[in-house]
């Protein structure tokens, strides 16, 4: 992006807005589920109402258990407001079926692949994975994500950088990806964000350990997801 900030996001130009509802202990559900609400413009008892509401929510976080009806709930209600919710498959080589958010119908769950397009070893898989996309492997440190990092141990420090897999990386491109979508046509529903995402993704590798029925319609492709918009 020509910043001289040694790395740049898939769409560089999208504003962010940083919700907190984790701390180094973990965090409740009611409060991820009140954040998600609160992110995309649905009113929270007790919490100011958000004058910039997301079209696009990227939850890099997940537990054990499927999918609860106050979880639903949030997110039929977000999608109905027009926000997109993009969310990590998880990283503990299971089945995300038994991963939430993962297992939520109406998201876009995210499993992580490494640098040759195969499924990370550490990534969850299954039949509610809709796509995947670059996680990392930083068994060799170069393929992990290089991810901007900050010093600070109990305070803001210095800016840094460092090398990360997970899918809390893949994730995030699949986010900038549907955040491209919406920037050109702002329009689209959350359900049209999802389908142009899985329509135009690109292949797995052969031998990759992917299919479709366990890591989503094939890898991430913004260049082709924006080129499918010339034909709306």
């Amino acid at each position: 992006s020509n910043n001289s900030s040694d790395v740049a996001g898939v769409n560089w130009q999208a504003k962010i807005q940083a919700v907190r509802v984790l701390g180094r202990c973990g965090g409740s559900s009611s409060d991820i589920i009140d954040a998600v609400r609160w992110a995309a413009g649905l009113a929270v008892p007790g919490v100011p109402a958000n004058a910039n509401p997301a079209r696009v929510l990227n939850l890099s976080l997940g537990g054990g258990g499927t999918c609860s009806a106050l979880w639903q709930s949030a997110f039929n209600d977000i999608r109905a407001a027009g926000a997109v919710a993009v969310v990590s498959a998880g990283n503990s080589g299971d089945n995300a079926d038994f991963y939430t958010p993962a297992s939520c119908p109406g998201v876009i769950t995210v499993a992580a692949t490494d640098r040759y397009g195969w499924l990370a070893w550490y990534s969850n898989y299954g039949s509610t994975v809709e796509i995947s996309a670059p996680g990392g492997d930083t068994w060799w440190e170069s393929d992990g994500v290089l991810s901007t990092l900050n010093s600070g141990a109990k305070g803001p420090g210095a800016d840094s950088l460092a090398f990360y897999q997970g899918t809390s990386m893949a994730a995030p491109n699949v986010a900038g990806v549907a955040s491209l979508l919406l920037s050109v046509a702002p329009s689209l529903t959350p359900a049209q964000v999802s389908d142009i995402i899985q329509a135009t993704a690109r292949d797995f590798p052969e031998d990759s350990y992917c299919a479709t029925w366990s890591c989503g319609a094939g890898l991430v492709d913004a260049f082709t997801a924006l080129s499918a918009l010339d034909e709306l």
